[in-house]
């Protein structure tokens, strides 16, 4: 399986019946996989969402946006619950290129992505509830692919 780090973004082979969440990266040495959601900008967007085999959700939000600001603890908190999905944030403000190339319209606006390819994508503000149920939903179109 291949695996982003989530420090220099270099793409690390781990084998698939390693833990995955314990592996270090062979560039920088630090941990390859993050608990906590990684911030993504115009240089390291497309190397992480593109050469992950794992499912990647990404949260598009701005500063300025409340809706954006509620659900922050929310996503967070995700993150550290899963380890089969890695989660980062992508602050449109900073990275309007990465933005309009993903047809952002309304933050905050969550995208699942699955080895580059958009599987699903949510705009507005979740509670905790409604995140599971979303992510529930994407997990099971990759099952049925």
């Amino acid at each position: 399986m291949n695996i982003t780090c989530s420090h220099c973004f270099a793409t690390n082979r781990v084998p698939d019946q390693r833990d995955h969440t314990q592996a270090s990266c062979g560039k920088c040495k630090n941990a390859v996989y993050s608990s906590t959601p990684i911030d993504l900008g115009n240089n390291t967007f497309y190397p992480f969402i593109e050469k992950n085999d794992l499912p990647i959700i990404v949260d598009f939000w701005a500063t300025w946006c409340g809706p954006c600001q509620q659900m922050a603890p929310v996503f967070n908190d995700m993150a550290k619950t899963s380890s089969t999905i890695l989660f980062a944030k992508v602050d449109t403000e900073q990275a309007q290129k990465i933005s309009a190339d993903a047809n952002i319209r309304s933050i905050p606006t969550l995208i699942f992505f699955f080895r580059g390819e958009e599987v699903d994508r949510v705009s507005g503000g979740l509670s905790e509830m409604q995140m599971k149920q979303w992510i529930m939903q994407c997990v099971q179109k990759l099952a049925q692919n």
